[in-house]
Protein backbone atom coordinates (compact mmCIF):
# COMPACT_ATOMS: atom_id res chain seq x y z
CA UNK A 1 0.00 0.00 0.00
CA UNK A 2 1.22 3.66 -0.45
CA UNK A 3 1.78 5.88 2.67
CA UNK A 4 -1.45 7.77 2.22
CA UNK A 5 -3.22 4.74 1.62
CA UNK A 6 -2.87 3.63 5.34
CA UNK A 7 -3.76 7.06 6.72
CA UNK A 8 -7.17 6.75 4.89
CA UNK A 9 -7.49 3.11 5.83
CA UNK A 10 -6.52 4.26 9.85
CA UNK A 11 -9.01 6.73 9.40
CA UNK A 12 -11.79 4.43 8.75
CA UNK A 13 -10.54 1.99 10.96
CA UNK A 14 -11.35 4.56 13.53
CA UNK A 15 -14.38 5.59 12.29
CA UNK A 16 -15.34 2.35 12.48
CA UNK A 17 -14.52 0.93 15.59
CA UNK A 18 -14.52 3.91 18.35
CA UNK A 19 -18.24 3.29 19.24
CA UNK A 20 -17.24 0.12 20.81
CA UNK A 21 -14.99 1.60 23.37
CA UNK A 22 -16.63 1.48 26.46
CA UNK A 23 -17.48 4.65 27.77
CA UNK A 24 -15.76 4.92 31.12
CA UNK A 25 -12.63 4.40 29.30
CA UNK A 26 -10.24 5.53 32.12
CA UNK A 27 -10.93 3.65 35.01
CA UNK A 28 -10.26 0.08 34.19
CA UNK A 29 -7.37 -1.25 36.06
CA UNK A 30 -4.21 -2.05 33.43
CA UNK A 31 -4.15 -5.74 34.10
CA UNK A 32 -7.63 -5.54 33.17
CA UNK A 33 -8.64 -7.34 30.56
CA UNK A 34 -11.77 -5.72 28.57
CA UNK A 35 -14.73 -7.58 27.27
CA UNK A 36 -16.06 -6.00 23.91
CA UNK A 37 -19.05 -7.35 21.54
CA UNK A 38 -20.06 -11.05 20.86
CA UNK A 39 -18.31 -11.98 17.27
CA UNK A 40 -21.16 -12.78 15.48
CA UNK A 41 -21.78 -16.25 13.84
CA UNK A 42 -20.08 -17.36 10.69
CA UNK A 43 -19.47 -20.19 8.02
CA UNK A 44 -16.76 -20.14 6.11
CA UNK A 45 -14.31 -22.67 3.95
CA UNK A 46 -10.99 -23.68 4.73
CA UNK A 47 -7.71 -24.59 3.14
CA UNK A 48 -8.74 -28.42 3.73
CA UNK A 49 -12.28 -27.37 1.65
CA UNK A 50 -13.94 -28.14 5.11
CA UNK A 51 -16.53 -25.76 6.38
CA UNK A 52 -15.12 -24.03 9.56
CA UNK A 53 -17.66 -21.82 11.86
CA UNK A 54 -18.05 -20.87 15.57
CA UNK A 55 -18.58 -23.95 16.92
CA UNK A 56 -14.90 -25.40 15.66
CA UNK A 57 -13.75 -22.55 17.92
CA UNK A 58 -16.31 -23.29 20.98
CA UNK A 59 -14.66 -23.25 24.45
CA UNK A 60 -11.04 -22.05 22.52
CA UNK A 61 -9.66 -18.99 22.93
CA UNK A 62 -8.72 -17.84 19.36
CA UNK A 63 -6.97 -15.00 17.00
CA UNK A 64 -8.42 -13.86 14.21
CA UNK A 65 -6.95 -11.92 11.06
CA UNK A 66 -8.04 -10.71 7.95
CA UNK A 67 -5.35 -10.85 4.83
CA UNK A 68 -4.76 -12.17 1.30
CA UNK A 69 -2.02 -14.90 -0.31
CA UNK A 70 -0.99 -12.15 -2.52
CA UNK A 71 -0.73 -9.37 -0.65
CA UNK A 72 2.91 -7.97 -1.39
CA UNK A 73 2.89 -5.45 1.63
CA UNK A 74 1.74 -5.89 5.22
CA UNK A 75 0.48 -9.97 5.41
CA UNK A 76 3.91 -11.22 5.13
CA UNK A 77 4.56 -9.13 8.49
CA UNK A 78 1.62 -10.16 9.69
CA UNK A 79 2.45 -13.96 8.89
CA UNK A 80 5.55 -14.34 10.85
CA UNK A 81 3.59 -12.63 13.86
CA UNK A 82 1.21 -15.02 13.82
CA UNK A 83 3.58 -17.82 13.51
CA UNK A 84 5.39 -17.13 16.35
CA UNK A 85 2.11 -16.88 17.78
CA UNK A 86 1.52 -20.48 16.69
CA UNK A 87 4.68 -21.92 17.89
CA UNK A 88 4.19 -20.12 21.37
CA UNK A 89 1.37 -21.91 22.32
CA UNK A 90 1.52 -25.09 19.86
CA UNK A 91 -0.28 -28.51 21.09
CA UNK A 92 -2.48 -26.58 23.49
CA UNK A 93 -5.84 -27.83 22.48
CA UNK A 94 -7.84 -24.72 23.34
CA UNK A 95 -5.80 -22.18 21.63
CA UNK A 96 -6.89 -21.43 17.37
CA UNK A 97 -6.35 -19.26 15.23
CA UNK A 98 -8.25 -17.28 12.02
CA UNK A 99 -7.27 -15.91 9.34
CA UNK A 100 -9.54 -14.52 6.54
CA UNK A 101 -8.54 -13.96 2.97
CA UNK A 102 -10.47 -10.60 1.65
CA UNK A 103 -9.58 -12.05 -1.70
CA UNK A 104 -12.01 -15.18 -2.19
CA UNK A 105 -12.05 -14.89 -5.60
CA UNK A 106 -8.53 -15.75 -6.07
CA UNK A 107 -7.70 -17.20 -2.34
CA UNK A 108 -9.30 -20.72 -2.61
CA UNK A 109 -9.50 -23.84 -0.41
CA UNK A 110 -6.34 -25.02 -3.23
CA UNK A 111 -4.33 -21.70 -2.78
CA UNK A 112 -4.88 -21.55 0.99
CA UNK A 113 -3.01 -24.91 1.43
CA UNK A 114 -0.29 -24.26 -0.77
CA UNK A 115 0.20 -20.59 1.11
CA UNK A 116 0.08 -22.35 4.39
CA UNK A 117 2.97 -25.16 3.45
CA UNK A 118 4.98 -22.08 2.34
CA UNK A 119 4.75 -20.10 5.20
CA UNK A 120 4.90 -22.38 7.90
CA UNK A 121 1.66 -23.01 9.30
CA UNK A 122 1.05 -26.06 10.89
CA UNK A 123 -1.08 -25.71 13.89
CA UNK A 124 -3.85 -27.97 13.82
CA UNK A 125 -6.28 -25.45 14.49
CA UNK A 126 -4.96 -22.58 12.67
CA UNK A 127 -7.74 -22.51 9.63
CA UNK A 128 -7.12 -20.26 6.42
CA UNK A 129 -10.81 -19.13 5.57
CA UNK A 130 -12.46 -18.36 2.39
CA UNK A 131 -15.53 -18.07 1.25
CA UNK A 132 -18.51 -15.63 -0.44
CA UNK A 133 -16.91 -11.96 -0.93
CA UNK A 134 -19.69 -10.38 0.47
CA UNK A 135 -19.89 -12.65 3.96
CA UNK A 136 -16.54 -11.73 4.40
CA UNK A 137 -16.60 -8.48 3.95
CA UNK A 138 -19.93 -7.71 6.00
CA UNK A 139 -17.92 -10.01 9.18
CA UNK A 140 -15.46 -8.07 9.19
CA UNK A 141 -17.42 -4.58 8.74
CA UNK A 142 -20.12 -5.70 11.11
CA UNK A 143 -18.64 -8.21 13.34
CA UNK A 144 -15.07 -6.39 13.86
CA UNK A 145 -15.36 -3.07 12.53
CA UNK A 146 -12.11 -2.79 10.62
CA UNK A 147 -12.35 -1.70 7.05
CA UNK A 148 -11.80 -4.02 4.26
CA UNK A 149 -12.25 -3.25 0.24
CA UNK A 150 -10.64 -3.65 -3.38
CA UNK A 151 -8.89 -0.87 -4.40
CA UNK A 152 -7.05 -0.72 -7.36
CA UNK A 153 -4.84 2.19 -6.82
CA UNK A 154 -2.85 0.43 -4.34
CA UNK A 155 0.09 -2.72 -4.42
CA UNK A 156 -1.61 -5.63 -4.03
CA UNK A 157 -5.13 -4.15 -5.19
CA UNK A 158 -6.78 -4.55 -1.44
CA UNK A 159 -6.85 -2.17 1.58
CA UNK A 160 -6.85 -3.85 5.00
CA UNK A 161 -5.57 -3.01 8.50
CA UNK A 162 -2.49 -5.27 10.45
CA UNK A 163 -4.94 -5.64 13.24
CA UNK A 164 -5.25 -8.91 15.18
CA UNK A 165 -8.71 -9.75 17.36
CA UNK A 166 -8.22 -11.86 20.19
CA UNK A 167 -11.35 -14.07 21.09
CA UNK A 168 -11.94 -15.44 24.38
CA UNK A 169 -13.44 -18.93 25.25
CA UNK A 170 -17.26 -17.17 24.84
CA UNK A 171 -16.54 -15.67 21.56
CA UNK A 172 -16.15 -12.02 22.86
CA UNK A 173 -13.22 -9.37 21.05
CA UNK A 174 -11.31 -8.66 24.59
CA UNK A 175 -7.86 -6.73 24.67
CA UNK A 176 -5.64 -4.95 27.21
CA UNK A 177 -6.02 -1.46 28.40
CA UNK A 178 -2.26 0.53 28.30
CA UNK A 179 -1.84 3.93 30.22
CA UNK A 180 -1.87 7.17 28.63
CA UNK A 181 -1.43 9.94 30.73
CA UNK A 182 -3.73 9.81 33.52
CA UNK A 183 -6.59 7.42 31.94
CA UNK A 184 -5.94 3.44 31.17
CA UNK A 185 -7.89 2.92 27.95
CA UNK A 186 -8.44 -0.29 26.06
CA UNK A 187 -6.94 -0.89 22.76
CA UNK A 188 -9.60 -3.25 21.37
CA UNK A 189 -6.72 -4.63 18.53
CA UNK A 190 -3.07 -5.68 18.46
CA UNK A 191 -1.15 -4.38 15.68
CA UNK A 192 0.61 -7.83 14.21
CA UNK A 193 3.07 -5.58 12.79
CA UNK A 194 4.33 -4.31 16.21
CA UNK A 195 6.56 -6.74 17.75
CA UNK A 196 5.52 -5.10 21.22
CA UNK A 197 2.13 -5.53 20.45
CA UNK A 198 2.37 -9.07 19.64
CA UNK A 199 4.37 -10.05 22.71
CA UNK A 200 1.24 -8.43 24.58
CA UNK A 201 -1.36 -10.71 22.60
CA UNK A 202 0.43 -13.73 23.75
CA UNK A 203 1.00 -12.80 27.51
CA UNK A 204 -2.82 -12.09 27.14
CA UNK A 205 -3.80 -15.22 25.31
CA UNK A 206 -2.33 -17.01 28.36
CA UNK A 207 -4.53 -14.77 30.90
CA UNK A 208 -7.70 -16.19 28.74
CA UNK A 209 -6.25 -19.42 28.81
CA UNK A 210 -6.57 -19.81 32.30
CA UNK A 211 -10.09 -18.39 32.40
Amino acid sequence: MKKNSYIVVAFIILIFGIWAVPKIAGKFSEQELVKFELVPDFEFTNQDNVQISNKNYENKVYIVEFFFTSCPTICPVMNKSMVKIQNEFYGNPDFGMASISIDPKRDTPEVLKTYAKKNGITLKNWYLLTGKKDDIYAFSHDGFRLYVGENKDVEGGFEHSGLFALIDKNGYIRSRTVKSGENVNPIKYYNGLDDKEVQWLKEDIAILLKE
